[in-house]
Order: C-alpha cells, then structure tokens, then sequence
C-alpha cells in the first residue's frame, strides 16, 4: 500500500501545530517553508484537517492555522482518512466472475477469499493507526531527541507564530 505525500506532510503539520503556544496560529506559507514543501499542495491537505475537524482556521492578515483538538484527540488515523478518505485500499471488483466460461452465481454466494484477507488486513493497519495520537509522538520525539529538533521547531515558531485569541 502506497500512501500519498499528502499524507506525510498533514502528520508533521499537525505534529507542528501541537507545539503552539494558546492563542498561536502558523500561515499555511510557514508550515510549508518549514517542512520544505509546496504551500499550494500541503494548503489542500490543510483545507481537508479543517473539514475533518482536526485544524482551526483563522481568517485574515494575521490567520492561519491551529489544532480544533488537543493532541491527545487526534490520531493517525483521523488524519489519514481526512487526507486520504475513507475508501478502503483495496477494492475488490470481482474479477473472478469474468473472462470466459462463466460460473454460477452459486460459486460466489461467498466473499472472495481475497478480498476478505485484504479487508481483514485493512481493518487491523487501521486499528493501529487509531492507537497513535498526536500526544504519542511527542512524547516519544522527546525520548529520543538531545534537544536539536526541539530548538530548530521552536526558534522558526519563535519568529513565525501569530498570536491571536482563542
């Protein structure tokens, strides 16, 4: 299974955004500088975490984006699926009832076996995601980092964090 970039780029934007100060919004342009991407691409993946519920947006000249939840309420999954929709990954079309010498729909009065292994595996990478949240990585982030990520995040906040009221 491929996820889109998309995907990556909503994780670290909402991981980003977990670390605002109350009341602190980022421009789009900013979360994108930072994470070196296009603001035209991850803005579309914005818009979709604040369908989802997952972002706040603030309109204006000092607007932007922060997090509608607390860290702790967000899971991987939730930004998946904001992202990526719910559609499962594997669609089966039931290609064994084509092509020639066609069988009895007796034979398939069951799920194809296949299909029933890749939902099943679905159903479990999706269960793990739901155990993830946004909290989870931090915590785990400050297990391994020396202090190097924590200072490079928080000086580019310091200079690109607008303040407004909550």
């Amino acid at each position: 299974m491929k996820l889109g970039e998309g995907v990556e780029q909503a994780i670290h934007s909402v991981a980003m955004l977990s670390s605002l100060s109350e009341g602190g919004v980022l421009s789009a342009a900013a979360i994108a500088e930072f994470h070196g991407v296009s603001t035209s691409y991850l803005l579309k993946h914005l818009q979709a975490l604040s369908g989802a519920g997952i972002l706040d947006t603030v309109p204006g000249p000092k607007g932007g984006y922060r997090l509608a939840r607390k860290p702790a309420d967000i899971t991987l999954l939730d930004i998946v699926l904001s992202v990526e929709g719910p559609a499962p990954a594997f669609r089966c079309s039931e290609i064994r009832q084509r092509g020639p010498n066609p069988l009895p729909s007796r034979y398939f009065a069951k799920p194809c076996g296949i299909s029933a292994a890749m939902l099943k595996a679905e159903q479990v990478y999706r269960a793990e995601l739901a155990k993830t949240t946004i909290a989870d990585l931090g915590r785990t982030l400050a297990e391994v980092d020396d202090g190097g990520i924590a200072a490079r995040g928080c000086a580019f906040l310091e200079i690109h964090e607008r303040k407004t009221a909550r």
